[in-house]
């Protein structure tokens, strides 16, 4: 090959490198957790130390003058993908997404009340945020959102009940669900430090597996409200979960927290919750939960320390449960 070619080939390879570096960003973030967990004296807890690390790997183009950007998060030692996301970002016409477990839509304001750590929930058996994971769950989701009148509108869509599928398979029951979620802050009611959000969703009967064929629907709601002054903030949440068709039962959430940041690297909360859990029989049985935690950070460094306790878990009476964690994070 004569010098001419080579530095033409040269001249060329360099271009397409550029090209495609100018197209596309890529990035990398995470964070490494260390642990050590207390359980009641009733369980057998073993290890009491524990490592978490995840990593999320985003990616970002122009095409045509909107922006489509690629997230993917991995966990515990890469051992497997924990959420994914593909998004188009259109400007004033917002944001349309596919959404692989990073949370859409009701899912995005599940919990809202303050704390300085975990939630009151975290960590505890059989308690999980309610149930209010939203109508239309967090994997194979449709997602658009955009802000309208100093509003954020996130709805969130799928067909059945699939989890991550590969190209050209499906997975799960039939059926469909669809949510919403709306949030805002005290200014255009004048109120500041105020924030605020609501949410409703439809779960067909169908998409769900214990009732496939069922013709009736879930539904789920929220609405919550924080307000700040200072240091301090309290927050308050309301949420139900109507389960219509067979044996239908209900979960409704009563939630409030309040936190306070001592100074500008340490905060404190506490909060409280109920869960009344109701069948079709008329048994009730309301479960109890409390939390205390305190968080203490130095640069990329955070030092924090949760108890949460819980009566009547899962609904099922005479139980309890009690849970200590302190644990150092590291963000990079």
């Amino acid at each position: 090959m004569n010098n001419f070619k080579k530095v033409g080939l040269t001249a060329l390879a360099g271009s397409l490198a550029a090209v495609s570096a100018n197209a596309a960003e890529m990035s990398v973030s995470g964070a490494t957790l260390l642990t050590y967990t207390s359980e009641d004296t009733s369980e057998v807890t073993g290890n009491p130390f524990g490592m978490k690390t995840n990593l999320a790997f985003t990616a970002s183009g122009d095409v045509n003058g909107m922006t489509v950007s690629y997230m993917q998060a991995s966990k515990d030692q890469f051992a497997g993908m924990s959420s994914a996301r593909l998004s188009i970002d259109m400007g004033d016409m917002g944001t349309l997404a596919f959404d692989q477990g990073s949370g859409s839509g009701l899912a995005t304001i599940d919990d809202k009340t303050p704390t300085a750590a975990e939630e009151i929930w975290d960590g505890l058996d059989g308690v999980t945020v309610g149930g209010l994971v939203g109508a239309a769950g967090n994997t194979g989701v449709f997602n658009y959102i955009n802000t309208l009148a100093g509003m954020t509108v996130n709805i969130a869509a799928r067909r059945g009940s699939g989890a991550a599928n590969s190209d050209g398979s499906s997975s799960g029951a039939n059926g469909s669900a669809a949510d919403f979620a709306i949030t805002g802050s005290g200014d255009m009611l004048g109120i500041d430090g105020l924030s605020w959000g609501t949410g409703y969703g439809l779960a067909d009967a169908g998409d769900q597996a214990n009732r496939a064929g069922v013709e009736d629907s879930d539904t789920h709601a929220t609405i919550f409200a924080n307000y700040s002054m200072g240091p301090a903030t309290v927050g308050y949440q309301k949420s139900s979960i109507d389960k219509g068709g067979n044996g239908a039962s209900s979960e409704t959430t009563d939630a409030w927290g309040i936190a306070f940041n001592v100074n500008e690297n340490m905060s404190i909360s506490y909060g409280e919750r109920e869960v009344e859990y109701g069948v079709a029989s008329g048994t009730h049985v309301t479960e109890e939960g409390e939390g205390i935690a305190v968080a203490y950070t130095m640069g990329s460094m955070k030092i924090a320390g949760n108890r949460n306790e819980v009566t009547n878990n899962d609904g099922t009476a005479g139980s309890a449960d009690e849970m200590t964690e302190i644990a150092v994070s590291f963000a990079f």
